[in-house]
Parts: structure tokens; C-alpha cells; sequence
């Protein structure tokens, strides 16, 4: 079981605020941010579902190759809702809301790149 997973972005205010922004339909928020004096490393920005952030961004060298991220939800309309949000905090598209049949029948996601254009996904399995 992965208990959080995180992202290097060039421009952490940036990609905070469009996280922030792109998230919000799914239930995800800030939930907590740690500054690179108290990391030794980089500034840190924690987004999930209270109590607990399960996706960081932090300040630095974007990944090379980008990272995909996807995160599930529990209906087709969340994935339009993510998609339509991400789209307005800057995200440029890279897959419509939309059936995906070649990965299984119910497969329903969306895909936006982020700042540093990363993959990031909003994905429903369920048949509605």
C-alpha cells in the first residue's frame, strides 16, 4: 500500500496554486506545507483529504522523464469536474474526460499536464 507519493516542481507557488485549484473538485486540499529550513532540502506542499496530505510537491529539479499521477474518484462527474478545474489553473490538456475501452470497459479519466508537465489524472472505474 503506497501511503503518499510526491512531485519536484521549478516553480513551487506556481504549482501550489494550480494543485490547489485543479484538486479542489475531487476533495483534495492544502492540507500542510513545510519549509525547506525545516526539510533541509526544499520547500514542501502536502494536498489530500483531512486529516492526512498522501500527494507533495516540493521546490526543485522537475522530474525527468515527468511523472504520472493519477488519482481515483468515485464518479465520471469528479473526472469532468477535475478536468474543466485543472484546465482553469493553467493545466494544458492531454486527454479529455472520456471512456478509455483499452484498458477495461468502465476505465473513465482525464488527463491534464501540469506546470512542469507532468501527467496528472482524475480516473473513475466504476460503470456511471
Amino acid at each position: 500500500m503506497i501511503d503518499h507519493t510526491g512531485v519536484a516542481v521549478s516553480n513551487f507557488q506556481k504549482s501550489k496554486l494550480f494543485y490547489s485549484k485543479a484538486l479542489a473538485p475531487i476533495g483534495y486540499a492544502l492540507l500542510m506545507e513545510v519549509s525547506a529550513a525545516e526539510t533541509g532540502r526544499n520547500d514542501a506542499a502536502g494536498f489530500g483529504v483531512s486529516p492526512k496530505p498522501d500527494f507533495w510537491i516540493g521546490s526543485g529539479t522537475p522530474n525527468v522523464p515527468p511523472v504520472h499521477v493519477a488519482f481515483r474518484v468515485s464518479s465520471r462527474a469528479l473526472v469532468d469536474a477535475f478536468y474543466k478545474a485543472a484546465l482553469a489553473a493553467g493545466g494544458r490538456d492531454n486527454g479529455a474526460p472520456g471512456l478509455r475501452l483499452h484498458y477495461h470497459p468502465n476505465y473513465y479519466g482525464a488527463f491534464v499536464l501540469d506546470p512542469d508537465g507532468h501527467n496528472i489524472e482524475a480516473v473513475c472505474h466504476d460503470p456511471e
